[in-house]
């Protein structure tokens, strides 16, 4: 063991144990005492500023010694070095094509738009440009359907690549009250995560088994009206029961009579995207009042929903707000309507960076409804009371349930 100075202040020790089966050594640290995991190799680190004296190293030193374990000490001032940690090969089929379906669904959110657009006009130069010419005749006739329920295909909706996206994370649809099929509802769902894969599966799919749990109730999930109107992509995108995010078409769905309808609004949007991120619990809420105003003239009851590990997806570029980055970004949204978080997470044949999300598993716990009494034009004083109730529902959903899914105690929802 190399000599060293008797105070050697580091910023952050990793320590590599390697301990022969059945010896697991105490490890001291700052904070006392930690047990060894029952692991061959074991990896820990003293993190924050620690000074580690001649009297720790040997303590260290003998900790390890006396159950037959080699360890090391790094260089404190090396250079950190990005380590790529790929998959390995003998990974079973079934997961393969649980990743296969997420890499298809990140493409489709991310670039399917701008494929079906680049088609839609490079057929225009070919000779199969009738195509086009039909399809522009078609989408014309069609151009009010996204605001009038959408066009549902329920055979696309319980394909098995939705199965498998649903076991990748894996997703969990979680029922807390029953929902009257004869009534309809207005579900507000949070957070909106990067992606929203949590709303997408839940809502645009029957993986998580929506019309099992609620069954004679249909779901329509809201989408920023910007999307449909782009050729094909439009039509692939309301197969899955997504519809405008306008007022028109939130009214279609909540005024039929014969009830037995939801319309789900990721109340966030796509501003609550940039503070999407492990460990945040921040909603763009407090300020965000229009659908509450929806439900009262409507008289829709309005149903929380909170979608534990939504935000655990992905890793985020750190943009705090007044960052010259998070400017850029809500001029941009300012512009097209649509945030760019700078996200990242894995890859598809390593583990260390990419834009596939994380397996991380999702909750998605729906409240109890919310009673609200129909007026066609509500003060402003009836909408803070129904939207401060509606607060008040969505915070007691989260705190009688942050345990079971690992959130900590001090852990509490923040609106702004």
């Amino acid at each position: 063991m190399k000599s060293s100075p008797s105070r050697h202040v580091v910023s952050h020790v990793g320590i590599k144990l390697v301990t022969p089966p059945g010896n697991l050594p105490l490890l001291p640290t700052r904070g006392g005492w930690l047990q060894a995991a029952a692991t061959t190799t074991v990896h820990c680190t003293i993190s924050s500023t620690v000074r580690l004296s001649k009297y720790r190293r040997a303590t260290l030193y003998f900790a390890f010694a006396t159950c037959g374990a080699s360890f090391s000490f790094p260089d404190a001032h090396a250079e950190p070095k990005m380590k790529v940690e790929f998959a390995p090969l003998s990974i079973p089929l079934q997961r393969r094509l649980q990743t296969a379906s997420v890499v298809q669904w990140v493409f489709s959110f991310l670039a399917l738009a701008q494929c079906c657009t680049a088609v839609f006009i490079a057929l225009f130069f070919t000779r199969f440009w009738l195509v086009s010419a039909l399809y522009a005749a078609w989408w014309f006739i069609d151009r009010e359907k996204p605001s009038k329920g959408g066009r549902k295909i329920n055979v696309l909706r319980k394909s098995i690549i939705w199965r498998y996206m649903r076991d990748y994370f894996p997703v969990t649809l979680v029922k807390t009250a029953e929902l009257d099929p004869r009534q309809n509802y207005l579900m507000g769902f949070h957070p909106h995560g990067v992606l929203a894969a949590g709303a997408f599966i839940n809502f645009c799919t029957e993986a998580s088994g929506f019309s099992t749990l609620f069954p004679g109730i249909t779901p329509h999930l809201m989408m920023l009206s910007l999307w449909f109107r782009i050729p094909f992509f439009r039509d692939y995108i309301m197969s899955g029961g997504l519809v405008s995010s306008d007022k028109e078409s939130a009214s279609y769905v909540l005024q039929k009579p014969e009830g037995g309808n939801v319309l789900a609004i990721i109340v966030g949007g796509a501003q609550e995207a940039l503070d999407a991120r492990p460990g945040s619990y921040t909603l763009l809420l407090k300020n965000r009042k229009g659908f509450v105003r929806l439900a009262i003239e409507h008289g829709t009851p309005l149903v929380p929903i909170f979608s534990f590990g939504e935000n655990d997806l992905f890793d985020q570029v750190r943009n705090p707000k007044g960052s010259w980055l998070r400017q850029l970004q809500h001029r941009l949204q300012q512009i097209m309507g649509i945030s760019l978080p700078l996200f990242h997470a894995r890859g598809i044949f390593q583990y260390s960076f990419g834009l596939i999300p994380y397996r991380r598993p999702i909750f998605t716990v729906v409240g109890k409804p919310i009673p609200v009494k129909r007026k066609h034009r509500p003060s402003e004083e009836e909408v803070d009371q129904v939207h401060q109730k509606y607060l008040s529902e969505l915070c007691k959903l989260f705190e009688e349930h942050k345990a079971k899914y690992n959130i900590p105690e001090d852990k509490h929802l923040e609106f702004i």
